[in-house]
């Protein structure tokens, strides 16, 4: 029988984390310095106003991928298993205006945000620890199954002229649709 590896970042608990228990966050952005804000808790949204520069920041409301599809395609995979979780952020765009300037990704307990250097290639990784880093298998690509580990998990990411976008972690296949068994052979 081969001995498990408890990895430091490894998560312990038994059972999967609420994705409720980390509040939605919402973006604004300085429309003269291009400042970020993201706003989480309290009364967070839209009725939130942050000032910058002088003037009132503006709300940044994301858009489903679909709705940049021609300009920017998003994908993503869950990868590492027990001891190594994580999310890899994949972009491909039309023109290099439609590069992306930033990734956050939303977790169960909070959240990570990428800036995207000009010289970037993609992935985007995003390593994950404690509870982030729940999963019900050590699948190395994750197979995607009905289990679904980081589901209300969302990634956001923002281009000058895409906007701002978001995914949800909820892709689902059967293993044997996935291929991902194939792939590490």
């Amino acid at each position: 029988m081969t001995e498990q590896k408890f990895g430091p970042r490894r998560c312990r608990d038994t059972r999967k984390p609420a994705a409720s228990q980390c509040p939605d966050v919402y973006f604004y952005r300085c429309l003269k310095c291009g400042a970020l804000f993201p706003v989480t808790g309290g009364n967070a949204g839209r009725e939130t106003e942050i000032f910058c520069c002088g003037a009132k920041a503006e709300f940044l409301v994301p858009a489903g991928p679909e709705n940049i599809k021609e300009k920017l395609q998003l994908s993503y995979q869950i990868t590492g298993g027990y001891n190594d979780n994580a999310v890899k952020v994949s972009w491909k765009f039309a023109k290099k205006d439609y590069e992306p300037k930033w990734i956050y990704l939303k977790t169960f307990t909070g959240g990570y945000l990428k800036y995207v250097a000009e010289t970037k290639r993609p992935p985007m990784v995003f390593a994950l620890a404690d509870t982030d880093a729940f999963s019900y298998c050590d699948e190395d690509p994750c197979l995607e199954c009905v289990f679904r580990c980081k589901r209300g998990f969302i990634i956001y990411v923002y281009g000058e002229e895409t906007g701002l976008s978001e995914i949800s972690l909820d892709k689902m296949n059967a293993q044997w649709q996935s291929g991902a068994k194939e792939k590490n052979n």
